[in-house]
């Protein structure tokens, strides 16, 4: 029996060195070795999100393995050189198998091996023996009929005083190698085809370099370009409603490259639907395409799975995103003693000058929110947690599956929110996330104000209860009254005579009321001494001076002393701004509470204003994939071949079959059968067990 070997070519020329190279360039277990390679790097490339600004990964692993995994290509694993001179070794590597063996594969497929002998036959372990009443060529001519019924290809070969009947059947699994073999390299080369290899060409040879500043893409110069002859690419474009383009882009690991469309790409509506989770379910771009060279317009629905296929292109549904959403917003001054409000207008994508110390960035909208508010404990500012962790004692951030907290659920729509990014003039910057609408937690609506110092990190949130009219407008009041020394000073007086009965004697313990009132609010107000600290912090370094013995009294005294002087501060803010006082009941007093929580948690909320959405005008925009694939076809060729190939290698059982017939007196003959198979399962000893009993019952 003939085996495939893994070996590879062997050259006699007179260079030892060249020789051993193509040798092993050659062998099969080179093959296997860089296959092995290449999906160790296709692990690499699926597990690590590709092609994303370099910001982002510096912020994911540090400065040093960025820069370790920056050298190594792992960015853009799959048009990485080394990637791609892999993929051309493999292709090479395999096909030089393919020219070693195919031949050898052929010529056994065509051969009927018979060249055995009696005693080779003795020493099979499939065999079986017996006596015929026929002679010799009679029954030689039985057992070719017979075997053909069965499926077997039969040749009678005469040899010296006897003849050999030598069969055969399923000699096509020899081409499940080949197909197996070619399909790798014809996946390649479809891979190679569609690879980013005519970009590099054109980078290296024609002088294009990715464009790495900012502007209008109609004035990016030439040599960012590339023409509609490009022969391969795979680029993205947004479209907002209402608008068209002509071009896309190509992400470079240090830029962009600008890829000319021969044609223009019209959004005339985007729709959206969505599940009661929240997560999309729908979502389909209506366009008209232009074509630039006949002027014709194609009119088409691109949904997600079901591009438009034009001129050689197609144009897939990638995504969606905000397309330039109109704001207006309500600023409130978070520092400082005045309560003043201010309006904003921007446009997501944009910025505006908030004033001299900071710019206003818009980077992102979404008209509504569902989240889950079973569970009613979202944290703020200062407990840090993630979107995630948080929601899910709270909000409960709804990503993904529907099953998510299924035992305990309750979605609901939160409005819509806006998403900015505070810049100063040093180019420091802080990420925010306010809601339009208040949520309810805990028995109460409150306004959430998310807020993250870096890209990765997750929003922490800042709870401020909403008034009686749904507003924050009394919560900005408290905060600035608390600002405000004469204010503090009239809490604690009215806070300490409200507290000590009228007869005399109490003098003196209302002024130490007093005393302890103004302290509470002006350590509260971050006023204390140094200033360095404010809220509950400051508070509590406070309380660290007492005994330890006695620090859960004085705590206890110290916060109904200030939640009493806290009361005070609003009912004078509200006197000061000529409004009547709130009544004392438990609704007032659970506000209270709750907005001497978002007081100290505001102190870490690291923004001179908060903003608040007040009105927007959305605009969608659509994110299109466009890309020329040359080598798509050719891909789908060498998966038909691939297919066939396994079927062939898996599903067909090559088998050979020898019956050595030899006289044995008196008109009768003697057969000797063996049979062999190159994978020896439990057909194939059915098989044999068959033919065993078929083949010498008599005519």
């Amino acid at each position: 029996m003939s085996t495939t070997s893994t070996a590879g070519i062997t050259l006699k020329t007179r260079r030892p060195a060249f020789n051993s190279f193509i040798e092993l360039l050659s062998s099969m277990r080179f093959a296997i070795a860089v296959l092995v390679v290449i999906a160790i790097a296709a692990v690499i490339g699926t597990v690590m999100q590709q092609n994303q600004p370099m910001g982002n990964y510096v912020n994911q692993f540090g400065p040093f393995w960025f820069e370790v995994f920056d050298k190594l290509g792992l960015y853009s694993v799959y048009s990485a050189w080394w990637f791609l001179v892999l993929m051309g070794t493999l292709v090479t590597s395999t096909t030089l198998c393919i020219i070693r063996n195919t031949p050898k594969m052929l010529r056994d497929m065509r051969s009927w091996r018979e060249n055995v002998r009696e005693q080779s036959l003795l020493n099979f372990h499939d065999k079986a023996d017996w006596n015929a009443p026929l002679p010799r060529a009679a029954l030689a001519q039985q057992m070719l009929q017979r075997l053909g019924h069965a499926g077997y290809q039969a040749k009678l070969v005469e040899k010296e005083h006897a003849t050999l009947v030598t069969a055969k059947r399923g000699a096509g699994n020899k081409f499940g190698y080949m197909f197996a073999h070619a399909a790798i390299v014809i996946i390649c080369i479809g891979g190679l085809l569609d690879s980013d290899i005519p970009i590099r060409l054109q980078e290296w040879f024609l002088g294009k370099t990715p464009f790495t500043g900012s502007g209008l893409i109609a004035n990016i110069p030439a040599q960012h370009r590339l023409s509609t002859a490009n022969p391969t690419f795979r680029a993205n474009t947004a479209i907002p409603e209402g608008q068209a383009s002509n071009t896309a882009i190509i992400n470079r690991a240090d830029g962009v490259l600008i890829q000319e469309l021969p044609f223009t790409i019209e959004l005339k509506k985007f729709n959206i639907d969505f599940y009661s989770t929240g997560m999309p379910k729908l979502f389909a771009s209506e366009v008209e395409v232009r074509d630039h060279a006949s002027g014709e317009k194609v009119k088409a629905v691109i949904e997600v799975n079901k591009p438009l296929i034009y001129k050689g292109l197609a144009v897939y549904q990638s995504s969606f995103e905000d397309g330039g959403t109109r704001l207006k917003l309500k600023g409130y001054p978070m520092a400082g003693a005045k309560p003043d409000t201010f309006a904003l207008e921007g446009e997501v994508g944009g910025s505006t000058k908030l004033n001299e110390e900071y710019t206003v960035e818009w980077s992102g909208f979404r008209p509504f929110n569902v989240e889950n508010t079973a569970t009613q404990d979202a944290r703020a500012v200062t407990k840090g947690e993630k979107l995630e962790d948080s929601f899910a004692r709270g909000l409960d951030k709804q990503l993904g599956s529907a099953a998510k907290n299924a035992n305990n659920k309750d979605l609901k729509n939160v409005g819509p929110s806006v998403q900015y990014k505070l810049r100063d003039k040093t180019g420091q910057a802080r990420e925010f996330q306010n809601y339009m609408q208040p949520v309810q937690l805990e028995g109460m609506p409150v306004f959430l104000a998310g807020v993250r110092a870096n890209p990765n990190d997750p929003f922490s949130y800042l709870r401020i209860p909403a008034d009686d009219n749904h507003t924050v407008g009394e919560w900005m009041r408290i905060r600035a009254a608390l600002q405000q020394p004469e204010l503090r000073a009239i809490a604690a007086e009215r806070y300490a005579r409200r507290a000590t009965p009228a007869s005399g004697g109490s003098d003196a313990l209302r002024g130490q009321l007093q005393e302890s009132a103004l302290r509470g609010l002006t350590l509260f107000s971050g006023g204390g001494k140094g200033g360095s600290q404010a809220g509950f912090m400051a508070i509590s370094r406070f309380l660290e001076k007492v005994p330890e013995a006695e620090q859960g009294k004085a705590a206890d005294i110290f916060m109904k002393i200030l939640n009493g002087s806290m009361w005070e501060l609003w009912q004078a803010a509200r006197e000061k701004a000529g409004v009547a006082p709130v009544e004392g009941d438990e609704v007032h007093g659970r506000f209270l509470q709750q907005a001497t929580n978002a007081l100290s948690d505001s102190f870490l909320y690291g923004a001179p204003v908060f903003l608040q959405l007040d009105d927007y005008t959305e605009v969608k925009a659509s994110v299109f994939q466009v890309t020329k694939s040359p080598g798509k076809s050719v891909v789908y060729l060498g998966c038909l071949f691939l297919v066939l190939g396994v079927f062939a290698m898996f599903y067909i059982r090559e088998r050979r079959l020898w019956i050595w017939i030899k006289d044995n007196g008196e008109g009768s003959s003697h057969a000797l059968m063996a049979m062999s198979t190159q994978r020896k399962t439990l057909d194939f000893h059915k098989e044999f067990e068959e033919l065993k009993q078929k083949l010498p019952q008599p005519a």
